[in-house]
Formats: structure tokens, sequence, C-alpha cells
């Protein structure tokens, strides 16, 4: 690829304001059409297979306004008040009617109504009104939602403070994640004018990620017209896409200002730049795009959906850094660093320094280096022993969300499980009827479980051959005691009663779909790890013709994302740890995240792998002797890496500050992820297992190095023998004409 990318960057040079007039119209009309057409995520969950699917399945094809369950609109009278009292039942009397006449809504059912029993709280002080809506998760918009929400105004301007849940309230509680990509955007100015020392090369990483993501998010948010796009989704992919898109702008800007000092003319530098670090973030971002691609393995649509997502946004980045860049850098020439911060000296990692001291004390010393990182490592992984899937509900939310005082407010009035009802759906070989003996044998016994709060006397199908109930447990709905609960009713309680009854029961329902998605992405974890260690672990084996490099890689980074994982399992597990990352209290792991994270952060890790390890080879081949070529290689790159570390942690910290409690996990995982790989990986325990094997650590056996195709990540070979071509052709006496 090295030929082809050279092409490229003297193309990009050549018609530099023709590529950036392309890219400018290109990402306003993206970001123009995907303002048009606004956004649209759904956390609808679909698990082919899982008794919450079937569930599902049953409820769609015989009770469709069921499907989607019901939205409680949370009420509370002031204290020492009624909501019965005469001049708040008469205004919610008013909001009922005017829901009764909105298309949008299929069944309204009044606290104060005889058909509302159980939705006024004993003491009358709580009740809520019940919406079904007719649209789905998926199709309701969040203008729509909210404007459902507006018709309830009458009831506040009286004095109740009313709060929408079920999914219409959770349309309208998404927290927003400017803040954190203002604060990212932020950190990685500051540090990159440390890094560069003037303020021109510090604004080519931020504008090349800005106009990257743009594009990205436009495209994800187009695509959220047409397939069912996450709500964790958009998030989750600015982050990933702001924080590759800085650090592979910082490589980039990095070679080329070293091509400059050595007195190559700015043209060729860029060519040259895109040629070789823009293979390595060619090669970087392929490993990551692979990565998430993966994830579609696993055959869980969401966790496809998110994989594919951030996929798109880590693709825009490359191509930018590969065409995008090297335009502007062309048309700056020369003032790549204008604008110098005064007292900023002009770093050359060449020459002896605080790194360079570093990497020799690490490669005299390799055992008590390498036995340093494994324990810091395995002390930081302890924590993983207690790590149990789950999923977060609408209760950690922030408290001026209306999905998180609606959840306070059912919680305080009808229990801990009031905001998260299971529908448990029934098909029969047999007719029935609501006082069918089977059915009520059935309800009877699930009421008695131990956990269950409430179950709702059946609804039968017009054939008689369905049933439905609405379940609610006694704990809250991301708890392990509700998950016991389920798990229970689904092994013994269900199976007893219906066993010989001629009918079949099965637990649906948001909170039985997430406690399905937990058991299946913790079935397919070991199948996801296994073919992205096998792929890159093929991938450094091509770009590093070794055995031992590749093997090295593949178990330190296993290592360090044990680290993170271990991080976030303690933090959010422990009360103390989560307030101090703006949480109430602990909350237990998103099942998708130990995933994702996998992924993600196994493809990012491979940067600063490719990075330091190329640098080694380099002078490896030059010297022929490993010990020096591992402080060489250090010395040289430790100081980009632990830059562009720094930018990805400080970039995924922002998004800590993010009140969704998914972001939060994986922006501390990602952080916690990338610090220990760019600092205890790449910094101690890289150079001394390098430094332990010597020669051995470049051996590949001859056979395999025949038959193996030659991968030459920062295309040392061509330029080395298109540098010797050219200098023997000027050495060669010119024939006179």
């Amino acid at each position: 690829m090295t030929g082809p990318l050279y092409a490229l960057g003297r193309l990009c040079v050549r018609h530099r304001f023709a590529v950036l007039a392309l890219w400018l119209v290109v990402v306003v009309a993206l970001a123009l059409l995907a303002r048009g057409v606004g956004e649209q995520t759904s956390d609808d969950l679909v698990l082919p297979g899982t008794d919450s699917q079937r569930a599902s399945d049953t409820l769609s094809e015989r009770f469709p306004d069921q499907a989607n369950g019901t939205n409680p609109l949370a009420l509370a009278a002031p204290k020492g008040h009624t909501l019965d009292e005469a001049k708040y039942k008469q205004a919610i009397d008013g909001v009922v009617a005017t829901y009764q006449h909105d298309k949008r809504i299929i069944r309204v059912v009044s606290p104060l109504a005889s058909n509302g029993a159980g939705q006024l709280q004993k003491g009358k002080s709580l009740g809520y009104i019940s919406l079904t809506l007719k649209d789905s998760p998926s199709e309701l918009t969040k203008d729509e939602a909210q404007s459902i929400i507006d018709e309830a105004h009458p009831v506040k301007g009286i004095g109740l403070q009313v709060a929408a849940g079920g999914y219409l309230g959770q349309k309208v509680s998404k927290p927003s994640s400017h803040v954190s990509e203002v604060v990212g955007i932020l950190a990685a100015i500051v540090i990159l004018l440390f890094t560069f020392g003037t303020v021109v090369a510090m604004g080519m990483p931020i504008i090349t990620a800005v106009f990257g993501l743009v594009a990205g998010m436009s495209v994800i948010t187009l695509l959220g017209q047409v397939v069912q796009v996450p709500t964790t989704a958009p998030a989750l992919a600015t982050m990933i896409g702001l924080g590759v898109g800085i650090d592979y702008g910082l490589f980039v800007v990095t070679r080329h200002r070293e091509q400059l000092r050595g007195g190559m003319e700015f043209r060729e530098s860029i060519a040259r730049t895109t040629a070789t670090a823009g293979g390595a973030v060619l090669f970087a971002g392929g490993t990551v795009i692979i990565a998430l691609l993966s994830l579609a393995l696993a055959g869980i649509p969401i966790v496809r959906t998110l994989g594919y997502t951030s996929a798109i946004v880590v693709a825009i980045a490359v191509a930018a850094a590969l065409t995008l860049l090297p335009a502007m850098l062309g048309v700056l020439g020369l003032r790549i660093n204008a604008l110098r911060l005064p007292g900023f000296k002009t770093h050359h990692d060449e020459r002896p320094h605080g790194w360079q001291r570093w990497a020799r004390f690490v490669a005299n010393r390799p055992w008590p280096a390498l036995a340093a990182g494994v324990v810091i490592l395995l002390v930081l992984a302890i924590p993983l022993r207690k790590l149990h899937l789950g999923q977060t509900d609408v209760g950690a939310l922030p408290t001026d969300t209306q999905a998180r005082q609606a959840y306070d407010r059912m919680s305080a009035g009808f229990g801990a499980g009031a905001s998260g009802p299971m529908l448990v759906s029934v098909r029969l070989s047999r007719p029935a009827t609501p006082a069918d003996p089977r059915l009520q044998t059935l309800r009877t016994d699930m009421q008695r479980t131990r956990g269950v709060a409430s179950v709702s006397q059946p609804l039968v199908s017009q054939s008689g051959t369905a049933a439905v109930y609405t379940l609610v447990s006694a704990d809250a709905p991301s708890s392990r005691a509700t998950e016991d609960t389920v798990n229970d009713l689904r092994d013994n309680v269900i199976p007893q009663a219906t066993k010989g009854q001629g009918m079949t029961a099965d637990v649906g329902g948001t909170t039985a779909g997430y406690i399905d998605l937990a058991k299946q992405i913790s079935q397919k974890l070991p199948l996801v790890i296994g073919i992205v260690l096998v792929l890159s672990f093929c991938l450094l084996t091509l770009a590093f013709r070794s055995l031992l490099v590749p093997l090295k890689a593949v178990v330190m980074n296993l290592l360090s994302i044990a680290a993170a994982f271990g991080v976030v399992t303690y933090v959010f597990g422990h009360h103390w740890s989560a307030t101090l990352v703006g949480l109430d209290g602990v909350v237990p792991i998103v099942s998708f995240v130990p995933l994702m994270m996998f992924a993600i952060l196994f493809g990012l890790s491979m940067d600063y792998e490719v990075f330091l390890m190329t640098h080694v080879r380099e002078r490896w081949q030059a010297t022929g002797d490993p010990h020096q070529a591992v402080i060489d290689g250090l010395a040289g790159t430790a100081r980009v890496i632990t830059s562009a570390a720094l930018i990805m942690v400080s970039v995924f910290c922002a998004f800590i500050i993010n009140g969704d409690p998914n972001i939060k996990q994986f922006g501390l995982g990602m952080a916690a992820a990338v610090a220990v790989d760019a600092t205890v990986v790449r910094c101690l325990l890289v150079p001394a297992i390098m430094s332990v094997l010597g020669r051995a650590g470049w051996w590949m056996p001859s056979w395999m190095e025949r038959h193996l195709p030659k991968l030459s990540i920062e295309g040392e070979e061509y330029f080395a023998a298109r540098d010797a071509a050219a200098a023997a052709a000027a050495e060669r006496p010119k024939v006179p004409a």
C-alpha cells in the first residue's frame, strides 16, 4: 500500500484546494441533511431464540396494542393534599379526555377511574395515568414524545408534579454529550499545544477530527432513519471518533514536522508522511474497524449496530487523516510551525532526553520491570472476579430528566419494580377465558413466587388461545434480585404450572429482555475475543515478520483490558467511587459494555503497538543490536505515544460527566485501558519483554518467512529502495549531449 498512499499524498497536495472544497461540501451537505431529518434512536431489543423474544412475538401477533407495554405519567400532589381533591380531579379528568382524543394514543387509564385500580397510591398523594401509544419505541420521535407530555400541562399549572416514564419519558431524557465533546476538545487543544509548541500545528489534528466527526455522526443520524440505532450509539461513536481522529492527526503531523526539520521539501514530506505515518494510521484504523465489525459474529442486533456505527466514524477519521489533512498541510506549506508559543522549545526525539534514559533503565533491568508491570496489571484486574453483567435502569439517570423523576415517584408510590413491569405471554392449545383454572393457577403460582410484588388478572385474546399478565417485581429492574426472580419463574414456577396443561408461557418485557441480553453476551464473549485475537495475531505477524512480537502484543493487550475491566467493576460496584463519577450509588456493569470495550480497545491498542514496534524494528534492521533497538525505539516514540494516549484519556474522561450511566462506563473503562496501555504496557512491559527475548523476539521459521506475503506498514523498504535508486542515478556521470 506504500506506493498508492504516496501517490494519494501527492495528489492531495497537488489538488489541495479541490480536496478541501470537496470535504467542505460533503460535510456541510451531510450535516444539513442530518439536521433536517433529525436524530432517531431506539432501544428496542431483538434477541432471536430467547424467552423474552418469544414473549414479544406472541404479544405482537395476538395483542398488538399490548406489545409495547404502557407508559406511566406519574402524578404527585403537593404535601398534605391528595389527587382525588376536586380541583385536582377536574384537571386530571381534563387531561385524560385530551389523551382520549389524541390519535397517537390507543388507550388511556386514569388513576381516578374505576378501571384504574392499582394506579393510585393508598395515601392517594401519588398516582399515574397509563398511556398505551400507537407508536413503538423505534417509531416514536423525540418531538412527538415531547408533544404528548406537553398535553399534561393543565395539571402542572395547578401545582401537581408530572413526569413521564416508560419509553415515552426515555425518549426525551437522553443526556446531551455536547459538554463532554467541548471538554474533550479543549483538553486535546492544551495537550497538543504542549506537544507541538505552535498554534498552527495544534489546529491540524483538531480540525481534521472535527470534520471527520461531523461527517460520521451525520451518516449515523441518516442511518437511524432506516435501521434501529441504539440510544447509546451516537455518544459512543462521538467518543471514539473524536479520540482516534485527533490521535491519527497527531501521528501524521508529527512525522511531517520531523521530515521538514530534516530538510525535506514540504510537498515530498507530505506525500511521504501519507505513505509512512498514513500507512500506520490505515493499519491501526483497519484493525479497529475489523474488531468492531467482528461484533456482528455475536449474532446480537444491538451489539452489531453499536459495532458498525462506531466503525463508520473510525473509517471516516482514517479517510480524513489520509486526504483532508495532507491537503491542509499542502495549503500551509512551511507555515506549519507558525504562531509558536513563547518559551517552548522544539523537541528532537533523536537526541538524548528523559525518555531515552528511561528506556535504557528498563532495557538494562528487564526482569524487575517485567515483574513490576505484571503485578500492577494483576492488582488492577482483581475486581474483575466480581464482574456481573446486567443493565442500568432509569433510576441511574440525572434527577432533572423526565424518566428519572417518573422512576422516583413510581418507586415511592408503588414499589421499586413498578418502573420495569414484565409481560408474561401465554399460548394455549385449547381456548380459555380469564377465569379458566389453568390461567388462574398460573397467576397464583407466579404471585407466590419470591420477589414478585403483583400479577395482574390475565388478558385473553378474542380467540382465547393467548393470554398476557403484567408482573411487577418487588425489586428494582436492574437489581440482582429481579434477575433471580425471572430465572426462578422461567426455570421452576412456569414449567411446573404449565406442565400437561396444553399451554406455554414466556417472560418478556424490557427488564426480562436485558437479562436475556446479558446471558447471550456472556455466551458469545469468548467467541468474539477468540476471533479478534486470531485476526490481530495474523496481521501483526505479517507486519513484523515475527511470531513472538504478535504473541507478546496479544497477551499484553489482554492484560491491559482485564485491568480496565477491573477498574470499571470496582468503581461502579462501590458506593463511594460511584458517587465520584456522578451517580447516586452502585449500578451493574451494562452487559454490552465489556464486549464493546474489548473490540474497541484491542483495536486502539494496535495504534501504539504499531507505532512503537515499527520504530524498534527499524533500529533492529539498521543496527542488528536488539538491545539498542529497544532503547532507540522507545526513546523515539514514547513522547508521541504518551501525548496521543493523554489525548485519548482526556477525551474519554470528558464523557464521564455525561449523564448516561452507560456512557460513563465506556468513558472510564476506555480511559483506564488507554492509560494503562500507554504507560505500563508500552513504556514498561514491552521494552522489558523485548530486552529479555533479544534476537529471539524477531524469530520466524524460514519456511513461514518464504511463504508469507510482505507487509510494510510504514514503507521502510519502499523508500529505502527509492532513495538508493535516486542516489545511484545522481552519482552516474552525465553523458554529454
